[in-house]
């Protein structure tokens, strides 16, 4: 990536969790480019940096940003921007001096920098990472990076210590964090150990959002990652969630599995 943010999308996003999007949307800013290599990604697009998004100013940043807010989002929500946190920074410093008095959204994979994160307490109000992996030769395998779950591991714990336990009213989150874990076809077991290792570490602090949604956009040489997940394994880890404790999940039901779900980043503005 350049020195300057580059953007594809944003809109009102009604397809995060209910205390994110609630009935008017999240304010989300995907980003272009990512600090992974997902093989499986549904958002391939983003990572097509010549023929996709627009550079923006932080001065662009915080119009957006206010744009968004007065079109009733709960919030604003950046989407997978970890290479330009001092961009987003001062964009939100900027934003915040300007008038945005709505919650600031971080959606992330996980795969962070420590220090890097540490930019951003206390603007952040709500971390929404990821935890994709436990057994790091699947993170190598699906997503070519080395020790995912340990650097995804201690960036959670940052997260958490930034924010603390979650506040909802009215349905809406202002503060706190979701942990959101795909499951992948033919890893319940990984999924498993995932869910437990995220619940003995944070308790009934954190929400954990339990996703089926995995979409196969693109064939790739693993036959499993070919085809959406079994119901029958999904029940059991949402069975087994419940069986150690959890109570604080989103899980979900229905067709969920859909490119439909995936937005267009061919438009700059979709508001």
């Amino acid at each position: 990536m350049g020195d300057k943010m580059k953007v594809a999308r944003y809109s009102l996003h009604m397809w995060e969790e209910p205390c994110i999007s609630g009935d008017k949307g999240s304010g989300t800013i995907f980003f272009v480019g990512c600090n992974l290599k997902c093989i499986y990604c549904q958002n391939y697009k983003l990572i097509d940096n010549d023929n996709i998004g627009r550079e923006i100013s932080i001065e662009d940043f915080s119009n957006i940003c206010l744009e968004l807010q007065r079109k009733g989002a709960y919030n604003i929500n950046i989407v997978t921007g970890t290479h330009f946190i001092p961009h987003i920074r001062d964009g939100i410093v900027k934003s915040r001096e300007n008038g945005l008095s709505i919650p600031i959204v971080y959606n992330t994979s996980s795969y962070e920098n420590v220090d890097a994160l540490k930019e951003l307490d206390g603007l952040v109000d709500i971390y929404l990472p990821d935890l994709k992996y436990y057994d790091d030769d699947i993170a190598i395998k699906y997503s070519m990076c080395n020790n995912y779950f340990e650097y995804a591991t201690k960036a959670i714990d940052e997260m958490y210590r930034q924010v603390g336990k979650f506040k909802i009213k009215n349905g809406i989150m202002s503060k706190g964090m979701i942990v959101r874990h795909l499951m992948l076809p033919g890893h319940l077991e990984d999924s498993k150990k995932i869910i437990k290792y995220l619940y003995d570490k944070y308790k009934d602090n954190i929400y954990i959002s339990i996703m089926n949604q995995y979409t196969p956009v693109n064939k790739t040489k693993y036959d499993n990652l070919n085809h959406k997940v079994d119901d029958k394994d999904y029940d059991e880890l949402i069975n087994y969630a419940l069986d150690i404790g959890v109570k604080n999940a989103f899980i979900q039901e229905g067709e969920t599995q859909s490119e439909s779900f995936i937005p267009d980043f061919n438009i700059f503005n979709a508001t």
